[in-house]
């Protein structure tokens, strides 16, 4: 080496586990190792250059210098392109060989000190070409030999001409072991380098020579009737050493076939399956397949019903004992049993409880299945996206399985359970299918009798089931399964409503899973009435129920602290206790009946959860006739709102107002919580009120709530949930609403104790609603 070879300089060290690198070539590397990663930091943030060194053993994580070969490639990162999370891959091109002198530890990578090496050219010109032809010539063999060295490559090597550079890449692309590459890396004269690759490259293309002569011989020897006499001499061997173990399996499966009571369609795919097994070597992917199959098919409950008929009586009883209220709702229910008894089959149309979260929907379900004295079967169907999980997979793969409906039905052991599809109004589709277009079959009564689940590929009588489905809103269920349902809508609770459940149904739930009983925690009707109105806010009783729990807990609580026994424990929970049990009191009463405000009404809204109020807030100021909607409208209520505009401009005159107030001032339009989106044709009268009182100045009414849509000619038009909303009015203490004329015959949905406290107004126009509402 000459002076300038010696000059030394470092690198962040990047080992290699199984690879070795060549200047002039180019090489794809993964890095997973922390190090390693450090390393290619390191590099990225200087020149980009990393010294690549091979292992000697590649098992070694955090290799040591003695691990190491002494010789490696200066490289250069040209690219980096991430595999995963914890491993990118490097594109590098080698520069030149390098001598590893030392290693200096950083705080997360090596910096190896190396010196560079050049080749050295030294020998007779005429034998190197001789020898770089040679090199040639063996590459080219052992690309016939092998028949997958890409094209591009082999013609590269045949116009290289520098024999260094033909060396480094044919020792790159050709030699399979790292220590015949490391041996040529070490090699410094191109010569002798030449002489060595030759060697190695006629013992790669003898090693290429027997393994394909092995692979005819292979093929030869393994004809097809020979290969089947091998395979059953094989089965009989093993079917000896094991004994008869699998042929009484196979006699079992027939002689459950022959007693199920199957359809015809259905014994013949399981014949024929059982057949195929027979022929078949056990524990095989395919044997597997076929077992799993047939299993399912003699497992199915084929022709098992519970036997039970429809007692009305006990139905009633049941349906009393387990519901407080919903009296519309068990009427129906009962009317649909009496339907089902009358024809002795369940072919009437899918009944869907709709209704706010923790009204009873599910629980109604399972009552209905405990009256029936049939098992109950539940499916949650909320976020489901994928059609198979109703109609199964297809039998192409190892682990596919029936869908939902078929595998219950397998687990319940019975054809005519009662099957709840809960929150269907939540399915989703995607790419995957649209599973409501797979419930069509299985819900319509025209059809079910022959549903077939793609794994099970046979039709499955589905006529016997008592199917019943909950949602939350019937805009989201499809039309076309919409078509195919009943709906009973399940309403809001009153506050006395809550009451009698709680004492009837959650207390004593509550006091049973914590280990009490009636006589050591009661709850008098003030406290339950306190708990309702001051820590719950809600349609149903879910939040109720917890909070009963958490006073259980509570007292329990105060029990062992008082080192008081289960049996001497005792206390009365009084509405001054609620704060020391449950904290501070969550919602506090409306000021109903506050001073009159102008340009704020108060409107009422239904949501999935049930009624609400929704305060509605119009200002005026001098402008240009813009009109800013702000609360997250919909599309349907900034209709709504300048459908209302357009009213009051036709009507200005009478109302006292300018006729170029729309020019002269700008509306402010806002509906607070304004993070919810708000949308709905029932807002028209509360947004008209709320503008004209605050175009006049006139103070409106605080303590009185309306809906209800209105037309340019300022009809007011019927619309729905009013149960729902005139609940919610009246759990905010809110008595005196205005609701559409044409809505009148839902007042009689409304309980009575709760209709009693009510001052209802029913209108048909909305000046109507102006002379209740401005206070002038």
């Amino acid at each position: 080496m000459d002076k300038s070879e010696q000059k030394n300089v470092t690198l962040p060290l990047l080992p290699l586990r199984g690879l070795t690198a060549f200047p002039n070539t180019t090489i794809y590397i993964d890095v997973g190792r922390e190090r390693s990663l450090a390393a290619l930091e390191s590099a990225m943030d200087g020149d980009r250059r990393l010294l690549l060194v091979a292992q000697r053993n590649i098992n070694c994580d955090q290799p040591e210098q003695a691990d190491l070969y002494t010789v490696g490639t200066v490289a250069r990162v040209r690219h980096v392109m991430p595999v995963s999370e914890e491993v990118v891959r490097l594109v590098c091109e080698g520069e030149s060989r390098a001598l590893l002198l030392a290693l200096e530890e950083k705080a997360h990578h090596a910096e190896a000190a190396y010196i560079a090496m050049t080749s050295d050219l030294m020998g007779d010109p005429i034998e190197t070409t001789g020898y770089a032809e040679r090199a040639k010539t063996l590459f080219g063999a052992l690309s016939r030999e092998r028949g997958r060295v890409p094209g591009e490559l082999v013609q590269i090597v045949e116009s290289e001409t520098s024999a260094d550079v033909l060396a480094d890449l044919i020792a790159a692309n050709a030699l399979r072991k790292v220590e015949d590459k490391q041996k040529l890396l070490e090699c410094r004269n191109v010569l002798m380098r030449l002489q060595l690759l030759c060697g190695m490259l006629r013992e790669e293309i003898e090693l290429s020579r027997i393994e394909h002569e092995i692979e005819e011989k292979v093929k030869e020897r393994i004809e097809e009737h020979q290969r089947d006499y091998y395979l059953h001499e094989q089965l009989k061997v093993v079917q000896e050493e094991l004994g008869d173990d699998e042929e009484q399996e196979i006699v079992k499966m027939r002689e459950k076939l022959d007693a199920s009571k199957m359809n015809d369609e259905a014994r013949e795919k399981v014949k024929r399956e059982i057949d195929r097994l027979d022929g078949m070597a056990r524990g095989t992917p395919e044997a597997t397949v076929c077992e799993n199959y047939i299993d399912w098919m003699l497992n199915m409950p084929w022709g098992i019903e519970t036997g039970a008929k429809i007692d009305m009586v006990r139905a009633r009883k049941v349906l009393e004992a387990d519901h407080y209220g919903l009296e519309k709702v068990k009427e129906r229910i009962l009317e649909y049993l009496a339907v089902c008894s009358v024809r002795g089959d369940m072919k009437s149309p899918i009944l869907c409880l709709i209704g706010p979260p923790g009204v009873g929907k599910t629980s109604i379900a399972s009552s209905v299945a405990r009256a029936l004295k049939r098992k109950f079967v539940r499916v949650s169907l909320g976020g489901l996206h994928d059609e198979a999980e109703i109609r199964g997979h297809r039998r192409t793969y190892i682990g596919s399985q029936p869908g939902r409906i078929v595998a219950n039905l397998r687990h319940c052991g019975v054809m005519d359970p009662v099957f709840l599809f809960d929150e269907i109004d939540k399915m989703a589709s995607d790419f995957r299918g649209d599973p409501a277009s797979a419930m069509l079959e299985a819900l319509d009564p025209a059809q079910n009798a022959t549903f077939t689940d793609h794994y099970l590929d046979a039709p499955f009588d589905l006529s016997r089931v008592l199917f019943i489905t909950t949602a939350n809103s019937a805009e989201d269920i499809p039309e076309p399964l919409l078509d195919r349902m009943e709906l009973i809508e399940v309403p809001s609770y009153t506050l006395e409503e809550k009451v009698q459940i709680a004492k009837r149904h959650l207390l004593p739930r509550q006091l049973k899973e914590h280990g009490l009983t009636r006589t050591q925690i009661r709850i008098t009707d003030k406290a339950l009435t306190e708990l309702i109105s001051g820590y719950t806010r809600e349609a149903g009783v879910r939040t109720l129920e917890r909070e009963i729990g958490h006073v259980c807990r509570k007292a329990v609580l105060e029990m062992i602290d008082a080192g008081q026994t289960k049996e001497d424990f005792k206390v009365s929970i009084h509405p001054d206790m609620l704060e020391r049990y449950l904290g501070i009191r969550r919602f506090l009463p409306d000021e109903v009946g506050k001073k009159p405000e102008t340009g704020v009404v108060n409107g009422l809204a239904w949501t999935q959860v049930g009624g609400t109020t929704m305060p509605i807030e119009v200002a005026v100021m001098p402008g240009q006739g813009v009109i800013e909607m702000t609360g997250r409208l919909g599309d349907v209520m900034k209709e709504s709102a300048r459908t209302a505009l357009s009213y009051i401009r036709s009507r200005s005159h009478e109302l006292g107002l300018d006729d170029e107030f729309h020019k002269k001032n700008d509306i402010h339009i806002h509906v607070p919580e304004g993070a919810v989106p708000k949308d709905g044709p029932s807002a028209g009268v509360a947004l008209t009120c709320a503008m004209v009182s605050a175009l006049t100045g006139i103070p409106a009414r605080q303590d009185a709530a309306m809906t209800g849509e209105i037309t340019l000619r300022g009809h007011v038009l019927p619309i729905g949930g009013v149960k729902e909303k005139l609940l919610a009015a009246y759990r905010l203490g809110i008595t005196t609403l205005l609701l559409p004329s044409g809505n009148e015959k839902d007042l009689t949905e409304i309980p009575k104790d709760v209709r009693e406290h009510l001052d209802i107004h029913l209108l048909k126009q909305v000046d109507e609603a102006l002379n209740l509402l401005l206070i002038r």
